[in-house]
């Protein structure tokens, strides 16, 4: 069932909902002393509040399809989220230590709850006409009582919210035990069965070369309006999990998922690695490179820069860029890892090491193209030829940008790797993340590196 009709109206009141808090915090700054509207303390809670609500949206699932578009969850879920707001805002205030006008919390906090009424009530009345619930609920039977057909049920129980699985079809005398959902009748029956139960879809792990029925079944289940989706056991000729593209019309195997190689997702990837290290150059880097550099050539001699060469996205060789922070030495020093109380960090070293100050210059290899905000962390070349040869899938890792961050760092697989298991766990995250990115894990890896930062890591060094 196509449900983009039906996301909309879940943008549609996230947005109506945001806009609200605003334009009750703006209401305030119009209706009173507007001279407060450029006093820093508000524009600091003008910002929290955001935060706030979209925390407590997230922490509710409020416009999650099992929440939205079920009324009582809806409401009960807006209502708990409101209340854990209010809670945020009331201990942001009270740690402020600032005077904050009553008036302000009348009519920002008390008015935004007063538009969450109205906009609950508007959705009550558009829920009368639309029946989200009913038409949401997606009727599925399933052709074939095996292996695979066990699969597809578990899996669009589990993952499938609005799916009701109604049962199996299979011949009799091949059903040889209790089944978790009921069995239905005999193949022949299933067709009857789904129009009169106005079923949307029947699944078929039975292949029409195998059982000719299926093609009439087919046929006439598409003049119903019942979509008929064969399910293809690709565990019979490869025996590992599989992911399917098509190139047109012809169905091509790939060994893994990758969301990256897809024009739209590099498109968005890259205009955000763009957009924040310009940001950080432009506001962090500017003032604070040459206080840096000062510092580190105050404390020892040698360059302010350290570059070493590394594996980039494709065999591409990139120099990365970091602060110097180890005594200048010998030529091959440069390969050896930074362990525990290392003689070759200095003193600023050691503090640049520590807060992660020291990557801080990668972000013109990112601004370059050469690196990305987030992605598998670039390592030396001798490390990589140590390590392919030990460890499976090493190198597939380089599909992708090496990145300032990454999911292996902020799982607590950052610094030295003092065994082979330690690199192996980087490896499996860093491919994890190649198959399962998504913009908003970005955004997670950014904010899971800065709140490591600030509570200290124990490999930062």
């Amino acid at each position: 069932m196509n449900k983009r009709p039906f996301s909309a109206f879940q943008f549609l009141f996230s947005f109506l909902d945001l806009a609200a808090l605003n334009i009750a915090y703006v209401l305030y700054l119009f209706s009173y002393d507007t001279g407060k509207q450029l006093d820093r303390a508000y524009l600091l809670l003008f910002l929290f509040v955001n935060l706030a609500w979209v925390i407590s949206c997230s922490l509710f699932s409020i416009y999650s399809e099992r929440t939205f578009f079920r009324t009582e969850n809806f409401i009960r879920s807006t209502a708990k989220a409101y209340f854990l707001f209010l809670q945020l805002v009331v201990l942001f205030m009270f740690f402020y230590s600032y005077e904050f006008s009553r008036a302000f919390l009348v009519t920002s906090l008390l008015g935004f709850g007063g538009i969450l009424l109205l906009t609950r009530l508007l959705y009550i009345w558009i829920a009368r006409y639309v029946d989200f619930e009913e038409r949401l609920v997606k009727k599925v039977v399933i052709l074939g009582y095996n292996d695979i057909g066990k699969k597809i049920a578990n899996m669009l129980s589990a993952e499938a919210r609005n799916t009701s699985i109604l049962g199996y079809f299979e011949d009799e005398e091949r059903v040889q035990e209790l089944s978790m959902y009921p069995i239905l009748g005999n193949l022949r029956d299933c067709l009857d069965y789904a129009i009169a139960h106005e079923v949307s879809e029947i699944y078929s792990t039975l292949l029409p070369k195998d059982n000719e029925y299926l093609y009439e079944l087919a046929e006439v289940a598409e003049d119903n309006f019942i979509r008929v989706r064969f399910v293809l056991d690709y565990n019979l000729l490869i025996n590992r999990t599989m992911h399917v593209d098509f190139l047109e019309d012809v169905p091509v195997l790939s060994i893994r998922k990758e969301p990256l190689t897809e024009l739209g997702n590099k498109i968005k990837k890259r205009a955000f690695d763009l957009v924040f290290s310009t940001c950080v150059i432009l506001f962090l880097l500017s003032w604070l490179v040459p206080i840096i550099a000062l510092v580190i050539r105050w404390d020892s001699k040698g360059p302010v820069f350290f570059t070493q060469n590394r594996l980039g996205r494709d065999k591409k060789i990139i120099k990365v860029f970091k602060f110097r922070s180890m005594k200048v030495a010998e030529k091959d020093a440069e390969y050896k890892q930074a362990t525990k109380d290392d003689d070759r960090i200095t003193k600023v070293g050691a503090f640049l090491r520590k807060t992660s100050l020291d990557e801080l210059p990668q972000f013109f290899n990112v601004w370059l193209g050469d690196m990305s905000i987030c992605g598998p962390r670039p390592h030396p070349l001798k490390m990589n030829d140590t390590y392919k040869q030990v460890i499976n899938k090493y190198m597939i890792r380089h599909f992708l940008k090496p990145g300032i961050t990454g999911w292996a760092q902020v799982n607590g697989y950052r610094g030295e790797t003092k065994e082979l298991k330690d690199v192996e766990g980087r490896i499996e995250r860093d491919i994890w993340y190649m198959e399962n990115w998504h913009f908003w894990l970005d955004v997670k890896i950014i904010f899971l590196t800065v709140y490591n930062i600030i509570k200290g890591e124990e490999n930062a060094y």
